[in-house]
């Protein structure tokens, strides 16, 4: 990561004007090593956790020191001169990982990539990957060419809050006769201590959000402005700091291997690597300060770590999927580590280097906007690429679109009669968009804070009849399905839909969360309120290789409920789900593809669960659309021209809307209207 500040002493025996020569090789050792993990390993390695402690070491150290002294802080311009350091070779690999993406990855990433990138070049991209709960530890060839910018936007971050915050603990201190020091040493501590704690919690109760959560990484800087402000008065004997600094050393090369972190991370863990590089800086260049980090190729390696960090991570995205391959393998292993160092060496050189020689120009709103500036490139490039991607939404797959049939070719004896060769609808690079979206019918149920409703078809006048789907997503996606017979028959169809929650009483998702629960007997309480004609819920879940499909026994316990009611039941199979994106499959191999076509007898038994089961209440009927989603021997990814799914396991809205005439026949006969 990029380096900042000025160099500052390790003890009382150095001046504070003393360079740290183990410090820069510490963080070459810190990107070589997240470096190889990402390239060979597959595991954290801490070198991130090591950037964050020596920001926190440099930033906070050099403000504070200044408010201590009395010195007045220009706010304006040292935002400059951090941001100076960070954002023109961001916006350099910004602007060719754009170019790289939208060139050689395939259409299906390029939404995706598109999201990250902008997020990325507004330094937001680690809460966009916490938003979209994204498992670090998956497969790198399916990641963004810019996930890793999620610890540069946390740094970025960082650097916005830090001075704001040494500057007014200063002026606290001041206005009430403390002692500036003391203030800073209690604000830092507070603030690593609540992190610290912050990072267990959250880890410990949802890791995958807590991995870019800027708050559980707040106490890794704070521990570093702490280390930078009681260093010097340290005394240690050159022998204990030798062995101090070896045992940094070797903690940190060992992190990633002795602790499989893969579901623990950051939390208490990440105390190895961050107490690893502590004892280094405490150290100094005794024992492996002099003898390892002190050393050229160690110096070298941390003057180029902040380009070989941003660098590495697209190169290895790209060849990932170049290659075709999870993982690259000795040989591609060598190959992207060699061109990551050589674009890293050439971006030190021809730009790091030039741009530090540069004198930014008065006032500090000019030089901002220089900064600012350097950006601009890849965020043109990625308007330019967005306006492409966002022309290629299609025409929506319309019932009776003779070149897309979609399901309407598995209705025995109805032809298509448009090209069988028409391209897919919708397009690779849009479908996983392909949402059945109703959020502007929603509203919270008065009744029930808890609950959200909407109600996506609603007739002119009253209505002849009506519908609510309870359940989650897959249920929400059956809803362009359901809308032509509505609108045809005048029904009102609403909806109590929560993503992960299949209504059920019981925790299916997750046996430790009452959230669906809480949620599901909150939708029972409104439905006995104002009981609709009928309700339209999840039959199995779980449909997956091996016959795991199942009717969890929760399932059956609603269905009663409902039937205490009065109301009846529509239970819906569900379809299934896979190990990968079928539309992406379907992109690399194409049409009718043995690697994409799932044989049907492996997902789905010729006797459904609730078949099997002797305790279903009469007030359910059963909607099977097995023979809507797959043909008597496979479950493809695209039937009559339009792709089934939108990722691993929710249908297209626009295959969804092509099994409207099967729901529209089925639907009236099992209510008997």
């Amino acid at each position: 990561m990029a380096s900042s500040g000025t160099p500052v002493a390790s003890s009382a025996a150095r001046t504070r004007s003393e360079r740290r020569p183990e410090i820069e090789g510490l963080r070459g050792l810190a990107a070589v090593l997240v470096v190889l993990y990402h390239v060979w390993v597959g595991r954290v390695s801490g070198g991130v956790d090591v950037f964050f402690l020596l920001s926190g070491f440099f930033v906070l150290g050099m403000v504070a020191r200044r408010a201590m002294r009395g010195e007045r802080v220009d706010l304006g311009a040292t935002w400059t001169r951090l941001f100076w350091r960070l954002v023109p070779t961001a916006g350099l690999v910004l602007l060719a990982s754009t170019v790289a993406a939208a060139v050689l990855l395939p259409p299906s990433t390029w939404v995706r990539n598109l999201r990250e990138l902008v997020a990325s070049g507004l330094f937001l991209e680690n809460w966009r990957l916490a938003t979209d709960a994204v498992d670090y530890y998956a497969d790198h060839g399916t990641a963004s060419v810019a996930q890793h910018f999620w610890s540069l936007s946390i740094q970025a971050q960082f650097y916005l809050a830090a001075p704001l915050l040494v500057l007014l603990v200063a002026w606290w201190a001041r206005s009430r006769g403390v002692d500036v020091r003391s203030a800073l040493l209690v604000a830092l501590s507070a603030v690593t201590v609540v992190s610290f704690v912050h990072s267990v919690h959250a880890t410990a109760t949802d890791q995958a959000f807590a991995y870019f959560d800027t708050r559980t990484r707040l106490w890794e800087f704070a521990l570093g402005g702490l280390l930078a402000l009681v260093l010097e008065r340290v005394r240690l004997g050159y022998r204990a700091r030798a062995w101090l600094g070896w045992a940094g050393v070797v903690g940190l090369v060992t992190c990633g291997a002795v602790l499989d972190v893969g579901a623990a991370f950051p939390g208490y863990l990440a105390l190895w690597p961050v107490l690893s590089a502590v004892a280094v800086i405490v150290a100094g260049r005794a024992g492996a300060g002099e003898r390892l980090l002190a050393s050229p190729t160690a110096q070298y390696l941390g003057s180029i770590s902040y380009p070989l960090y941003l660098w590495h991570w697209p190169v290895l995205v790209v060849a990932l999927v170049l290659m075709g391959t999870a993982t690259p393998g000795l040989v591609g292993g060598v190959v992207v580590v060699a061109l990551s160092v050589a674009l890293a060496v050439a971006t030190h050189h021809l730009v790091e280097e030039p741009l530090r020689r540069v004198t930014l120009p008065r006032p500090v709103g000019l030089a901002s906007l220089t900064v600012a500036a350097s950006l601009l490139p890849a965020m043109l490039g990625l308007g330019v690429w967005a306006a492409v991607v966002a022309a290629d939404r299609g025409t929506p797959v319309a019932i009776g679109d003779q070149d897309h049939p979609g399901a309407a070719v598995l209705v025995a004896g109805q032809d298509s009669t448009g090209d069988p060769a028409a391209p897919v609808r919708p397009s690779t690079a849009r479908v996983q968009d392909d949402w059945a979206d109703y959020r502007d019918a929603c509203a919270p149920v008065p009744d029930h804070p808890v609950l959200e409703q909407c109600v996506p078809i609603s007739p002119e006048g009253e209505p002849q009849r009506r519908i609510t789907v309870v359940g989650d997503s897959h249920m929400q996606q059956l809803l362009p399905a359901l809308e032509p017979i509505a609108r045809e028959r005048g029904w009102q169809v609403s909806t109590l839909v929560r993503a992960r929650c299949p209504f059920s009483l019981a925790s299916e998702t997750d046996p430790e969360d009452a959230t669906c629960v809480d949620w599901n007997a909150a939708a029972v309480e409104h439905l006995a309120l104002d009981p609709p004609d009928a309700v339209v819920v999840s039959a199995t879940r779980d449909v997956r290789a091996g016959l795991t499909e199942q009717t969890p026994d929760g399932f059956v316990a609603g269905w009663r409920e409902l039937d205490e009611l009065g109301i009846p039941v529509v239970a819906v199979r569900d379809n299934p789900r896979f190990d990968h994106r079928p539309s992406e499959c379907f992109e690399t191999y194409g049409r009718g593809a043995a690697p994409c076509e799932i044989p049907r007898a492996e997902l789905l038994a010729p006797d459904p669960p609730y078949a099997l089961r002797d305790d279903v209440p009469s007030n359910v009927a059963f909607l099977d659309l097995s023979n809507e989603l797959c043909t008597p021997a496979t479950c493809p990814p695209e039937i009559g021209n339009v792709l089934v799914y939108l990722d691993d396991n929710h249908l297209s809205a626009s295959y969804s809307r092509t099994m409207s005439t099967a729901v529209g026949t089925q639907l009236p006969a099992l209510l008997g209207w």
